[in-house]
């Protein structure tokens, strides 16, 4: 993250800048082609729009996650630390970037050069930690249930959301140290003022953002998408083996069917055996009251059987459609769960990647970047980063039907009456509970989450099954 690219009004003044390194940046971009700033406009309404979604969402996380006690699990409070981030990266940094990049002067003064430039680094710090903590939480509730419960607590998440401030306060010391507000010739003839990483060495200068690259965004990356690609896999062993589960029940199903109607079949015909015999044995040597009550307690004893067959059918049935439905609902929350997997992986490259790229072009070639990224580029990749702050709070929280209820139940100041065990997008309390078997290892919340009547089905199926026992 380079002062000049990430910092607070790190916009580049090319009108009338007379320090040695504008001199120098304005005459090799000679003949190269022109560099137009965005529109006024749509740069004001672009910031606004993202700005305001980032305050209003992150602001939702806070109130709901605050007044619902049932809502405070493991997962949730990584993310209660992730909306707090960005809520500093979006007041500490959009509009002490916007402002001055209209106004082609820093107006704010060098304590808030400083301040800011320090909050927006750690803003993005905790942001990263906080997004690498909840893949490893999900990656323990998920893959590893048992292993983890020892660990999955509110106060060890709580230790480790104090540890990721604590780190970020001091990785980004150099932000508050080494920013200065140096002064510039505007056209007009009047002083303006840029807000500047100065680094006491041009070693410092180059370590400093590939150091950034390696510790906030290459071993984050690599971290999530290992963790988010393992429980992929475990989701999808998971959706073959419901899948596989699902085909051998409906064989199963057909089977006692056609099973089903053999044994009636066979018990007809003993049952005209049986009689024929009767018949036979039907003599003058033979008590007759004594026959006739023996065909009565056959024919009893036929009606019971056939009666008893056809109840075990029928709950035979019921609990084959059951594990039917339970298997379809655990397949579509798996499926679905995977595509969000996906975009969560997806969407922190696609925030990050054009800045920790130009930040590496800029160690290399400094001179290109300037002329390549002047104006209408540089404001493009910033604003790709701020929409991290406000998309954040959509993928992990809004996307989830839970705290969707319990935000709608909240805003209209209600008390919030639901299951005190539940969590905000899956890993919530400690451990994971096993769905349908082997190789389906999904958290209880995460079903839940997904479609309400995955775990009333499951209660259904282990009654039918009690029944069927029974019988």
């Amino acid at each position: 993250m380079d002062s000049d690219i990430t910092t607070s009004a790190t916009t580049k003044y090319t009108n009338g800048s007379t320090d040695s390194n504008s001199q120098k940046n304005s005459s090799h971009c000679i003949g190269l082609a022109p560099t137009h700033d965005l529109d006024r406009t749509l740069r004001i309404v672009l910031y606004l729009l993202i700005f305001i979604t980032s305050i209003v969402g992150n602001t939702i996380i806070l109130i709901v996650l605050g007044c619902n006690r049932h809502l405070r699990t493991v997962t949730n409070t990584f993310l209660l630390s992730l909306a707090v981030s960005d809520l500093l990266l979006a007041l500490f940094c959009m509009p002490f970037n916007l402002i001055p990049s209209l106004l082609k002067d820093f107006i704010f003064g060098w304590f808030i050069c400083r301040s800011a430039a320090y909050l927006m680094g750690i803003s993005v710090s905790v942001s990263t930690f906080s997004l690498v903590a909840i893949s490893l939480e999900r990656y323990g509730a998920i893959c590893a249930p048992l292993r983890s419960r020892s660990w999955q607590t509110r106060s060890h998440a709580s230790r480790v959301v104090c540890a990721t401030w604590i780190l970020s306060l001091a990785l980004m010391v150099p932000y508050g140290l080494y920013s200065q507000l140096l002064p510039f010739s505007k056209d007009d003839g009047s002083t303006g003022h840029k807000c500047r990483m100065q680094w006491p060495s041009c070693t410092m200068q180059r370590v400093w953002p590939l150091f950034l690259l390696i510790v906030l965004f290459f071993l984050p990356g690599v971290i999530m998408l290992l963790a988010y690609s393992l429980i992929s896999w475990e989701l999808y062993r998971g959706i073959r083996f419901d899948t596989a589960l699902r085909r051998q029940t409906q064989e199963i199903h057909r089977s006692m069917l056609r099973t089903g109607g053999t044994s009636n079949n066979y018990r007809q015909d003993t049952f005209s055996s049986n009689s024929g015999n009767a018949d036979n044995l039907s003599s003058p040597d033979m008590n007759k009251k004594q026959l006739d009550k023996s065909i009565v307690e056959l024919n009893d004893l036929n009606r019971t059987v056939s009666e008893a067959s056809s109840t075990r059918t029928r709950l035979e049935s019921q609990q084959s459609r059951a594990r039917s439905t339970v298997s379809e609902t655990n397949l579509l929350a798996k499926k679905r769960i995977i595509r969000m997997l996906a975009t969560i992986v997806v969407t922190y490259f696609l925030c990050w990647t054009p800045l920790y790229s130009v930040n590496v072009w800029r160690v290399f070639d400094r001179r290109s970047a300037h002329c390549a990224l002047s104006g209408t580029p540089i404001l493009l990749i910033k604003l790709l980063c701020y929409t991290s702050s406000a998309v954040n709070p959509i993928i992990y929280c809004f996307m989830n039907r839970r705290f969707r209820n319990a935000c709608f139940v909240t805003l209209r100041c209600c008390p919030v009456v639901g299951n005190r065990s539940g969590g905000i997008g899956g890993g919530g309390g400690g451990g994971g509970t096993m769905i349908s078997g082997r190789g389906s290892r999904m958290t209880r919340t995460l079903v839940e989450d997904e479609i309400p009547g995955a775990m009333g089905s499951l209660a259904s199926r282990n009654n039918y099954t009690s029944l069927t026992t029974v019988s």
